[in-house]
Parts: structure tokens; C-alpha cells; sequence
């Protein structure tokens, strides 16, 4: 989409920010600023790269002055480094590129010095310290847009959190700019760190679908919510299924709707067009704009990835033939594995469910050769073609914005959370929720749902948009003694268990060595 918001990203002096001012950022060499240094704060540039830090990976785009040095820059950018850590090590995803640490992820059995597990972790307290540094220059301000861009920055922070409770565990807690080791904290103590934040700043945010598209507004933070409460029980060891179903419906109940067609959800008028009506559903867009936001993750690394030129036209020339499927998701849809060797359109019709966007042509079902693109089928859910036939902005670079928090999500946290607090009992609210999704699908709905049929649905609905490993965890159906494996877990073609601690990504070598405060994660 055009960014009319999102100005030309804004020069480091600007920033006014000592990167180097906690263990959790001081082996990164993230180019640090010093702050005796300052220039002018200026706060609309400030507020714009905390959003501007979720879709480019530094100063200049696509590569040059990156945020985070020590990783490939576009491999460092925030969707691409939590794709990579939440599909790669399941049964959805499988990547069949030799580079480094890739083959740890498809098998589940990465280390401490993992370089995208470190990348991941300084990125997100990239943008924690660029939050915490935003609130302490705004401290006071009163005036209505302060408040609402301090609470936008408030729920950034949130989110960068949950990615780091989710991901990581106990890790430090820091909310201010500052030159001290910070402690360890918790991973019930972040949990009510990140649930109290988004509690408090909901009054200040703006209602549903009233603030400028690409910013966020209350139904984000009830989302996030909703899904900081469904994975309370891992987080915590506490169940809060009866809140994850609450701000789940509020949510439902909100301006946001379901888009009528799916497909449109991941094309490049996802910011709304004649024909599209994705943006009614999508709660934070990463804004992406081919003329304006060069980079190599986003969601051209979404489509690139997944493309070979051998497939139809998804619009661009970039086809890294990368990511393909692994046959557990296919099953998904082809639960006999029949899944037919055809085009995208024959595949929707043989699946009869409109998110089978998959492409099967001179593709293998099973992946034999994990170095071959065409072992596994294509996923085609991604493109950067326009629903309204108009062209897009560039040739290589895409329009396409990243849907990273969309309504859907909010259906299927109700039915899930909603049935294990009914004892797994299927009611007529679990069934009408997950009905919304499968009915917009044009697949077939059910009279009653369980939790396995749940998990499923999480996959269809939700295939390589980066949480799958999250829900597997949650079922208990990730690391440990699962009854559930997939080819090439645990680094066998058949697939086969990996331990527990697998649950949890290490704390990275640089920062242990840096911070005598941390405590590394169990079995690294």
C-alpha cells in the first residue's frame, strides 16, 4: 500500500537513542547513539519508527544501515525472524536452503549461539528500548494525540514482550533507558507485566477501526489479550480460558469484520480496494509498500520465499524457492494424501475450502530430498497482485501488507478457549465461531467441534502466517514424549520426538556472558 503515514524513515541522529544501554542490547553493535549527543527530540518521527521497526530492517533499505548488525540485515527484520522460529520447526513449514542454522530449525535442534534465535531476541529489545526511550521523552504530555501515540507505544512494547515470554521465557524486564544489567524476571512476572499494560492503556486507545489504518487501536489490545490469556497455562501454569473468551468476543463484537473473501486477506491491496475488503479484518498491518519500504523481509520474504518461477504470476521477480510444505499440512486439507498434482485454483476446488492455496504441479507430497524446492508443495497464499487488476508500485519489491493480527484469530481463541472451559464440551458458540471461518472458506461446517478438530482449524485458517509453533505447545503436541510428529522432526525423515526443552529458544551466549544476572533455559 502507499505509506501516507509512515514518513521516510527518520535519520539516526534523530533517534537520540544509546542502543548499548542494557546486557540484552550491548553485544549487538546496533550502531549505538550516544545520548550526550542528543539532537532535537522530535516526536512524530520517533513514534514512527517504533511502527516503522515491525516492516524495515534499518536507516536505508534494503540494506546498508541495518538495526541490527550481526545477522544478515534481511534476515534480522521482525516478520521474517519470527516466521522463521514459529513455522520452520513444525508440521507446517520446511525450509530446504543450507544456510547457516536453517536445518536446525526444520529438525528442532538449535543451540545457545543459534544467529536467528539471537537475531530475534536483540530485535525485540531493539524495539523495547526504542519504546521505553519514545515514553520517557513524552513523559507528561497531555494533549490527546500524545496520548494516544503513548499508549500505541505502550502496546508495541506489549507485543515485542509477548514475542519474548512466548519465545524465550524468563528473560529481563526493562522499561526505562539505562546503562545497568537489568534482572531476570519471571515468566508469570512478564505475563502480568504485559497483561497490565494492555489493561491500562485501553482507554486511551482509539475505538475499532477509527484510527489511521496502520496504527493500532483497542481491539488490538483486546486481541492481544486474548491470546496472552489462551497461553496462560504454559506461561503461567494457571488456565484463564473464561478471559481469553471474553476479550476474544469483544473483539467479534467489535467494527472489525470477517473479509469476505480469503484470499484477498494476502494481496496487495490488503489495504483496501474496490474489490478488497481485507483491511475490514486486519487489526495491525505491517505497512509495506514497494516503492518505499525496500527490504528483504515482510512480506516480500513471504512471498519469495515460497515462490519458484515455475508457479503463476504472483507479482514479483523475486522467487527464492525456499519454503514449501511439509505433508502434515497438506493432510490438513487432504486428510487421505490425495492431494492432487495441480494448480492453485484446481487445488481450492479438490480441497472445497477456499485456503487450500497450495500448488502441487511437479511437486512431491513427501519431502525426500530436503534440498529440493519441489519436495513438498507450494504454498501460494502470499502474493503481490492486486485483487482490482491495477499494477503494483514495483517490480521486485511488494504491496502487500503483512496481516500480522487479523479478526479470525479472535473466532478461534472464543471456540478454543470456550470449549476447554466448558469441560470440552462442544456447545452452539464454539460451533458458530469456528462455522464463521469455515463458512467465508466455503468448506463444509460441522454440528460440533473438538479440540483436536481446533488445532486442525488453527492450521487451516492460519497456515505460514507465523504461530504454529505457539498452538502445538499449547496442545502439549510440540517438544516432549508428543504422540505427534512430522517429517524431519527431531532431524529424521519419519519424524520423531525432541525434548521439552525445546519449548523454549535459549537466551543467547552474548547476552549470558554479558549479564551475570541471567539464568540460561534448561538443556542449553
Amino acid at each position: 500500500m502507499k505509506l501516507r503515514y509512515l514518513k521516510s524513515i527518520i535519520p539516526a541522529a534523530a533517534l537520540t537513542l544509546a542502543l548499548s544501554v542494557t546486557s540484552c542490547v550491548s553485544d549487538l553493535d546496533v550502531n549505538p547513539i550516544d545520548p550526550s549527543t542528543t539532537m532535537e527530540f522530535n516526536q512524530n518521527e520517533v513514534f514512527t519508527k517504533i511502527y516503522a521497526t515491525l516492516g524495515l530492517t534499518g536507516q536505508e533499505g534494503p540494506a546498508g544501515s541495518g538495526d541490527v548488525d550481526g545477522i544478515d540485515e534481511g534476515t534480522s527484520d521482525f516478520v521474517r525472524l519470527i516466521w522463521n522460529l514459529n513455522e520452520l520447526p513444525t508440521d507446517e513449514a520446511h525450509c530446504n536452503w543450507g544456510d547457516v542454522g536453517i536445518p536446525e530449525l526444520n529438525y528442532g535442534a538449535w543451540g545457545a549461539s543459534h544467529s536467528q534465535i539471537t537475531g530475534l531476541y536483540y530485535r525485540l529489545y531493539f524495539d523495547v528500548t526504542l519504546c521505553n526511550f519514545f515514553l520517557e521523552q513524552t513523559e507528561g504530555k497531555t494533549d490527546a494525540e500524545s496520548v494516544a501515540q503513548r499508549a500505541e507505544a505502550r502496546f508495541i512494547r506489549a507485543l515485542n514482550y509477548y514475542y519474548l515470554i512466548d519465545m524465550f521465557g524468563n528473560v529481563p524486564l526493562v522499561t526505562s533507558v539505562s546503562t545497568e544489567n537489568p534482572q531476570q524476571a519471571k515468566r508469570s512476572e512478564l505475563f502480568n507485566f504485559v497483561e497490565t499494560e494492555l489493561l491500562a492503556i485501553e482507554p486511551d486507545m482509539k475505538e475499532p477501526r477509527t484510527n489511521t489504518y496502520g496504527r493500532v487501536d483497542r481491539a488490538a489490545a483486546w486481541l492481544l489479550l486474548s491470546r496472552l490469556y489462551l497461553n496462560a497455562e504454559v506461561y503461567t501454569g494457571t488456565a484463564r480460558w473464561t478471559d481469553a473468551a471474553t476479550y476474544a468476543e469483544k473483539v467479534m463484537n467489535s467494527a472489525y469484520t470477517l473479509s469476505t473473501t480469503y484470499k484477498h486477506l494476502f494481496m496487495a491491496d490488503n489495504n483496501g480496494s474496490s474489490v478488497n475488503t481485507a483491511n475490514t479484518e486486519i487489526i495491525l498491518p505491517i505497512l509495506q509498500d514497494g516503492a518505499t519500504t525496500k527490504n528483504y523481509g515482510g512480506s516480500l520474504f513471504l512471498i519469495a520465499s515460497t515462490h519458484k518461477d515455475d508457479m503463476p504470476y504472483y507479482g514479483t521477480t523475486e522467487g527464492w524457492a525456499g519454503n514449501s510444505c511439509r505433508p502434515q499440512l497438506m493432510a490438513k486439507f487432504f486428510p487421505t494424501s490425495d492431494a492432487p498434482n495441480v494448480g492453485v485454483t484446481e487445488m481450492v476446488t479438490a480441497a472445497k475450502d477456499d485456503r487450500a492455496l497450495f500448488y502441487g504441479i511437479d511437486r512431491t507430497l513427501s519431502i525426500d530430498d530436503e534440498s529440493k524446492f519441489v519436495n513438498g508443495f507450494s504454498c501460494a497464499k502470499y502474493s503481490n497482485v492486486r485483487a482490482d487488476g491495477a499494477s503494483s508500485n514495483d517490480s521486485k519489491f511488494t504491496d502487500t501488507d503483512v496481516p500480522f493480527m487479523r479478526a479470525a484469530e479472535a473466532y478461534l481463541t472464543f471456540a478454543e478457549a470456550t470449549l476447554r472451559a466448558n469441560n470440552n464440551i462442544s456447545s452452539d458458540p464454539v460451533k458458530n465461531a469456528i462455522n464463521a471461518l469455515r463458512t467465508r472458506a466455503n468448506a463444509k461446517t460441522e454440528t460440533s467441534y473438538t479440540l483436536s478438530m481446533i488445532l486442525d482449524e488453527w492450521s487451516r485458517e492460519f497456515a505460514f502466517e507465523g504461530r504454529r509453533r505457539s498452538d502445538l505447545i499449547r496442545f502439549g503436541k510440540f517438544g516432549g514424549n508428543s504422540d505427534y510428529t512430522w517429517q524431519w522432526k527431531g532431524g529424521t525423515q519419519a519424524g520423531t520426538s525432541f525434548s521439552v526443552n525445546y519449548n523454549l529458544y535459549p537466551i543467547p551466549t552474548n547476552d549470558l556472558n554479558s549479564n551475570s544476572n541471567l539464568i540460561q533455559n534448561p538443556g542449553y
